[in-house]
């Protein structure tokens, strides 16, 4: 297992930086790394090792989550006011609705596993849409209406409001269909994801006031009490009662953040560092679940329906800003600026198939074609349509 590590961080380390140096997502050649060094080319990664793949997906996903809620400011997002709250779920919305229509047309499954692979691949990318927009930020780029900070605000949203929904779409395909009783599930769900959140966020931020430590020991806390929230979903899951785990991640960091934000900023900063070494094991570990005769298999259907569910989701974000002061120029760059997916995609695009559904293989073939396609398109665009299609704070 350590050589297979070993193998996956260097080579990960030098194709990311090819991919830096080439103006693409360095997470590009992490993926790369795990196709080539995985069991289906090379055949270089130990089986113990992939064996624990979903665990450790897992615990990247935590590590996402912890980060996104001691980073999110809930007063960026109230001046960001209307169009960032409706950025955070009503695009992923229209993607996930999108690819439960033409998923079964396309690919020949149910509509419900349609939901779930539209579920898997509708988060956009933090890892692609935060440094341009704070490169925008910094060039004076779309500051008349704030254009950045309304697409960080409503993405940094986006991508746990996602993640509670491929819960919600995985529980009913497993169930096997549709009922009121499951439905009512969500809001419960997600109430009780929030009061458990809440009150880890306030006993964490307290025991700390009071209990001097060093940032890394509340690093290894947080993640620890994310795990047990997760563990506790699954727990009470077998008894009827519906708790949304990773959204109680999220609201810890974000209550965390409001207690004290001096401590909740370095521990951010800790958990920054962390993710250089989980972010290339992430990608890799997809990579290698990657079956590549099954994505040949997809083929052109797949690509169709990453690119039409795609065009549902720029539809969402119209439909999120209109009624604004937002020039034509300025909603377009929005929608595109919303394209990107990599790092949610990566975390959850193996949990279909680790969960045993039949559209489990589908899923994540889905989840590294738009990795692989939306990832350095968008990236491009932003970069090439941000000069044209935002005013610069000069110009105002």
């Amino acid at each position: 297992m350590l050589t297979s590590l070993a193998l996956i961080f260097l080579f990960g380390l030098i194709t990311g930086g090819l991919c830096k140096r080439l103006r693409l997502p360095a997470l590009l050649g992490m993926l790369l790394t795990g196709v080539v060094l995985g069991p289906y080319v090379l055949n270089l990664i130990d089986r113990s090792l992939l064996d624990i793949s979903a665990a450790l997906r897992q615990l990247a996903l935590v590590v996402i989550l912890a980060r996104a809620g001691l980073s999110l400011d809930l007063g960026v997002l109230r001046r960001a006011g209307r169009p960032a709250v409706l950025l955070c779920f009503v695009p992923a919305c229209f993607e996930i609705v999108g690819a439960t229509v033409l998923a079964p047309v396309l690919l020949g499954v149910t509509p419900i596993e349609g939901a779930v692979v539209g579920s898997v691949i509708a988060a956009v990318s933090p890892a692609v849409v935060t440094p341009r927009m704070l490169s925008l930020m910094e060039r004076g780029l779309g500051q008349k209406h704030a254009i950045p900070q309304m697409i960080l605000a409503g993405a940094s949203v986006d991508d746990v409001f996602v993640i509670v929904m491929l819960t919600v779409t995985t529980g009913l395909a497993a169930g096997g269909g549709f009922s009121p009783a499951t439905l009512l599930t969500v809001p419960v769900s997600i109430a009780l994801g929030l009061v458990a959140g809440v009150l880890c966020g306030i006993g964490y931020a307290k025991f700390f006031q009071l209990v001097h430590a060093r940032d890394s020991v509340k690093v290894l806390t947080l993640l620890s009490i994310g795990f047990l929230l997760l563990a506790l979903e699954t727990t009470l899951k077998t008894v009827g009662v519906p708790l949304s785990g990773m959204l109680g991640i999220l609201a810890m960091g974000v209550t965390a953040l409001r207690i004290d934000p001096v401590r909740a900023e370095r521990v951010s900063a800790k958990f920054g560092r962390l993710w250089v070494g989980a972010e290339i094991l992430l990608f890799a570990l997809v990579g290698a679940a990657v079956d590549l005769s099954y994505a040949a298999a997809a083929g052109l259907a797949a690509v169709v329906l990453v690119f039409g569910a795609l065009l549902f989701r720029m539809a969402g974000v119209g439909a999120s800003v209109a009624g604004t002061q937002l020039t034509p120029r300025e909603r377009l760059f929005s929608a595109i600026a919303y394209t990107p997916k990599a790092t949610v995609q990566a975390a959850v695009g193996g949990v279909p198939l680790a969960m045993g559904l039949a559209c489990g293989n589908l899923a994540l073939t889905v989840a590294v074609l738009s990795i692989v396609l939306t990832a350095p398109l968008g990236a491009a665009l932003i970069d090439a349509t941000a000069p044209r299609l935002l005013t610069h704070d000069g110009d105002m």
